[in-house]
């Protein structure tokens, strides 16, 4: 499906202000607010994510010209994913104040884990937060990539502290409930005809304040360590693709889900072998004598060398194709195919008998068994007279 057009989404016209783009986004954050679509979170949540993607293309005094100009064609390459995630989301700071009344931060917070920095916890109405997600850049073999590896990888994180067991109390210490909450975790604000509530901003939305800090975590309830996870490669898998590994990101104050970790691929280049989704190409050199009288030549694939014929006649830049001899299809059944162009190489060097010999044999072979050079020489004969 063709995607809309931000002024469309947003509602205003080309000529619009920064001001106005403002306001309508404001407006349409209010409207897609995922409390106030009861039944319909999802959709609402979609929605949201495409009016804040028309926000942060035309709010941007690079980005917006360039739309203007080009379009969506424009905006290939403008986020980091290839398309718009809540990692792209920039302008949060223009519009923090809607986040903070609407409790949005703490949507956007659970829908796309740590976006706008800070701890990375999300909570929503004084229940326990979620951890943060991280994310590791994993660089791997060509042939990894092909046939799947078990990788391990060593992240830093933050887990509950093993003194106050993740309280963040002192042991032997309690908590106090929140005044200003009175243990709920939200405050009640009152905004013309619209009261909304928001996170407390004593307490962080605990309901709790601690008295005695934790000597260890210095009242955070977490601490940094040093993890070593084991991450597994599946078949198939190509540059860019990201594994989600769930749990396995930072812990959560009060008890909350842990985040998870995400694994972002990168694949190194391979000496003989190029990729071209789930095909390989390789280029094999062949001489002169097995392209004129044909030959079986060994042909190195992902699994080991293998023979194919090479008929009489073949021209330099051929492409033959190895069915089966690719890459396995990722998720799937199947594999791809490896193309094998050869091309004949010249020699760079001749003994004064083999130079004399291949004289006398350019002599003797003539036009007609050249039936392409002879055809582009007739042609060029049309043009030149």
């Amino acid at each position: 499906m063709s995607k809309r057009d931000y002024y469309e989404v947003l509602g205003v016209g080309r000529e619009g202000s920064t001001e106005d783009i403002k306001k309508a986004y404001r407006k349409l954050a209010f409207k897609y607010h995922p409390d106030k679509n009861p039944g319909k979170e999802k959709e609402a949540e979609e929605k949201f994510k495409e009016v804040s993607e028309a926000y942060e293309v035309l709010s941007d005094q690079q980005k917006r010209p360039t739309y203007d100009r080009y379009g969506h064609e424009g905006m290939q390459g403008a986020f980091k994913s290839g398309g718009f995630s809540w990692s792209d989301f920039s302008h949060f700071d223009d519009v923090r104040d809607i986040f903070e009344d609407l409790n949005l931060g703490d949507i956007l917070g659970g829908l796309g884990g740590s976006i706008f920095g800070g701890s990375g916890s999300s909570r929503r109405r004084g229940g326990p937060g979620r951890g943060a997600s991280l994310k590791y850049n994993l660089s791997i073999e060509f042939t990894e990539a092909a046939f799947g590896a078990e990788k391990t990888v060593s992240i830093s994180r933050r887990e509950a502290c093993s003194t106050c067991k993740g309280s963040g109390a002192k042991p032997g210490s309690r908590k106090k409930t929140c005044s200003d909450c009175g243990g709920s975790g939200q405050v009640m604000m009152s905004n013309g005809f619209f009261s909304v509530s928001r996170t407390c901003g004593s307490c962080n939305g605990e309901g709790t304040l601690i008295t005695s800090p934790c000597l260890k975590c210095g009242g955070e309830g977490r601490v940094e360590v040093s993890r070593k996870i084991k991450v597994k490669v599946p078949k198939g898998v190509s540059a860019g693709t990201r594994l989600r590994i769930s749990g396995e990101g930072e812990s959560a104050t009060g008890g909350g889900m842990r985040g998870d970790l995400y694994v972002d691929i990168y694949v190194k280049p391979h000496d003989l072998f190029e990729r071209h989704g789930d095909d390989i190409l390789v280029n094999v050199p062949i001489t002169f004598p097995q392209a004129v009288f044909g030959a079986e030549i060994d042909v190195p694939t992902l699994d080991g060398k293998v023979k194919m014929k090479v008929p009489a006649g073949t021209q330099s830049g051929k492409l033959f194709r190895l069915r089966g001899k690719g890459v396995p299809h990722l998720n799937l059944y199947g594999t791809g195919d490896e193309h094998v162009r050869v091309f004949v190489e010249i020699p760079q060097s001749l003994s004064h008998e083999q130079s004399n010999t291949l004289k006398e044999f350019a002599k003797a072979i003539g036009d007609e068994s050249t039936p392409l050079r002879k055809s582009f020489l007739e042609r060029l004969k049309k043009i030149m007279t």
